[in-house]
């Protein structure tokens, strides 16, 4: 049973940074991709950013530059590093364990979500 636990969320001011983490039991991690995504309020959820068992990276255009996401699988985490957020980012942000598929992620277990809310 796959299990994703988030952490790190949290209300920063505009231009600030965060880190949220996702660790993660119930599979063999070092084989399987991880994602990270988001869901504002009234929007739907969107992909951010998904990480393959090798370590090549996506990210949405509208995080490109600011955000990272990045993988330790000896620790069985994965990680968004957050700097120059904005407004815009506020939403929950959901951990994912999922496969590419022609390319694309696609997501298939999810953590709870955590928060986050940038605002002044």
């Amino acid at each position: 049973q796959v299990q994703l636990v988030e952490s790190g969320g949290g209300l920063v001011q505009p231009g600030g940074s965060l880190r949220l983490s996702c660790a993660a039991s119930g599979s063999i991690f070092s084989v399987v991709a991880m994602g990270w995504y988001r869901q504002a309020p009234g929007k739907q959820r969107a992909l951010v950013a998904a990480i393959t068992s090798g370590g090549s990276t996506n990210y949405a255009d509208s995080v490109e530059g600011r955000f990272t996401i990045s993988r330790d699988n000896a620790k069985n985490t994965v990680d968004l590093q957050m700097n120059s957020l904005k407004p815009e980012d506020t939403a929950v942000y959901y951990c994912n364990q999922g496969a590419y598929y022609s390319a694309s992620y696609v997501p298939h277990y999810w953590g709870q979500g955590t928060q986050v809310t940038v605002s002044s």
